[in-house]
């Protein structure tokens, strides 16, 4: 596996894939990699003939008192983990690297980012999207896979990318999580014991949805009530929003239909979470 930290090394290496008549997959992280991560990684070698992972703490996409200072760090980790999943380049750029000079552009993908993340994070989804934009163009990638985890975050880049012409397949990975039903985050090393407990009731409130809307329950209202009766009966967790969503406007529904998705942040403690689900998958 190859280290790269330069943007012309990066492209060097992709153009010479490209007269070698290769395929390149992107996965976009900021490292502190998880069995999620690996996933992602396995996958993009399923459907590629070269994998190229970033990593890079973007800190266009954190908001002031955002953790971007504490973030999780491990490159050497990173780096074993990397290799062993059959990753062809670790692309780990610095932020002068990156951002030489303070950006002025930003891409912006208007109403797909407004709500959910994007009305309690603002700015987080501009940063999000002019960071991937930056490595497509710098990795030239023939497809970019991206965890369901972040559905908001998938939507918006997808939207981005048939936008903007750009030609890379964008490609959803499932959800990872734990034994326990808890989503697998790199910002769960955060929890303390008991938060870590308490964290499984965004799964718990999931699978609680889920049974309801399977029963019958089509009232977006009662099936919220229910989520957040499950989740508030934490001392330790604050919700940040639960809302029901059309799949692929993310517009707020007053009745579940057939691409419904419920759609979690909350705070335990103080680290933020997230977690979704199509409320009728089967």
């Amino acid at each position: 596996m190859e280290i790269i930290t330069t943007t012309k090394q990066m492209h060097d290496w992709s153009r010479s894939q490209v007269a070698a008549g290769k395929t390149v997959g992107l996965v976009p992280t900021m490292g502190y990699f998880h069995a999620g991560h690996l996933s992602l990684m396995r996958m993009a070698g399923e459907l590629s003939d070269r994998v190229v992972v970033s990593l890079f703490v973007n800190p266009i996409q954190f908001g002031p008192g955002e953790d971007l200072a504490c973030y999780p760090r491990n490159l050497e980790r990173d780096q074993e983990m990397a290799e062993r999943s059959g990753v062809a380049v670790l692309f780990v750029p610095s932020t002068p690297v990156m951002y030489p000079e303070p950006p002025e552009t930003r891409i912006t993908v208007a109403r797909l980012g407004a709500g959910l993340c994007g009305g309690s994070r603002p700015g987080h989804f501009d940063g999000v999207c002019t960071v991937v934009g930056k490595l497509f163009n710098i990795v030239s990638p023939d497809l970019a896979v991206f965890g369901r985890k972040d559905f908001q975050q998938l939507a918006v880049i997808r939207k981005m990318t048939a936008d903007l012409n750009w030609g890379v397949e964008i490609v959803a990975h499932p959800i990872i999580r734990e034994s326990d039903g808890l989503a697998m985050s790199s910002r769960n090393s955060y929890l303390s014991g008991p938060e870590r407990s308490s964290a499984t009731c965004l799964y718990r409130a999931i699978v609680k949805a889920r049974e309801l809307a399977a029963a019958g329950e089509g009232e977006v209202a009662r099936l919220l009530a229910e989520v957040e009766k499950i989740i508030t009966v934490h001392d330790n967790v604050r919700i940040e929003y639960a809302e029901i969503v059309e799949a692929t406007s993310l517009e707020p529904q007053l009745r579940v239909g057939p691409d419904s998705l419920l759609a979690l942040a909350v705070r335990v403690g103080v680290t933020r979470l997230i977690d979704n689900a199509l409320l009728l998958e089967s």
